[in-house]
């Protein structure tokens, strides 16, 4: 079943009453965390790190471009990071479209944390760690971004997305925290719920803007990847 929050919750990541784009025509759009990357089989904190996709990643978003290959989709954003792109030009290819880098979808740095397990983390930094799983919107990782300066970045990013591409069909392929942020926000809801939500590599996301409402229709789907997982297993 949709789940529907008045327009408003678009700009629930910045705060009450910011949300200022008329969607006078629907948007439909379809958010994709990028393929598998070794760093999240390791579960590593990536960020802002450069790191490639993994060859069952690849196969990944091969399986995504299959799934959204009838669809009339307009255009194809991506994060500048190339996880991201690589994911992105999988898809934009199927539509013969370029892909459209926009920075405000680059993933949230984390600092002196990346390239670091999460258990390695937590015995480095057992505090700010221990934050992070339970309060990550006041959780700063040294020299990283706080997260509510990730969501605002990425609610400017996409409020200039749907002012143009009103009435089209739309592709963005980001990241783990990007995705939770533009789910949250769709469903009223701020950085501070930021675990209710899951983003797996190559899930997808759609979401529908349109003058009043957000509707999520479907939340982080993985049956594209089901024959991909049994052809691997």
């Amino acid at each position: 079943m949709a789940l529907q929050r008045p327009q408003g919750g678009l700009r629930a990541i910045c705060g009450p009453g910011m949300y200022t784009i008329r969607v006078v025509k629907p948007v439909r759009l379809f958010t994709i965390r990028h393929g598998e990357t070794e760093f999240a089989r390791e579960r590593r904190f990536a960020g802002a790190r450069d790191v490639p996709l993994t060859p069952r990643g690849c196969r990944q978003c091969e399986a995504v471009a299959r799934a959204l290959g009838a669809l009339p989709v307009s255009a194809v954003y991506s994060s500048p990071l190339a996880r991201a792109r690589a994911s992105a030009e999988a898809i934009a290819a199927a539509h013969t479209l370029p892909v459209r880098v926009e920075p405000g979808f680059r993933e949230m740095a984390f600092g002196e944390w990346e390239g670091l397990t999460r258990a390695e983390v937590a015995v480095r930094f057992p505090e700010a760690y221990e934050a992070w799983r339970a309060t990550p919107h006041l959780v700063v990782p040294p020299e990283g971004e706080r997260l509510d300066a990730v969501a605002a970045r990425v609610a400017t990013a996409l409020d200039a997305l749907l002012t143009e591409h009103q009435g089209q069909t739309v592709v963005l392929v980001a990241h783990a925290v990007v995705t939770r942020l533009i789910v949250l926000a769709a469903l009223g809801l701020g950085p501070d719920r930021l675990w209710s939500v899951d983003a797996s590599p190559a899930g997808i996301t759609e979401i529908e803007y349109q003058d009043g409402w957000v509707t999520v229709h479907r939340m982080n789907t993985l049956t594209h990847l089901d024959a991909l997982e049994g052809a691997l297993a």
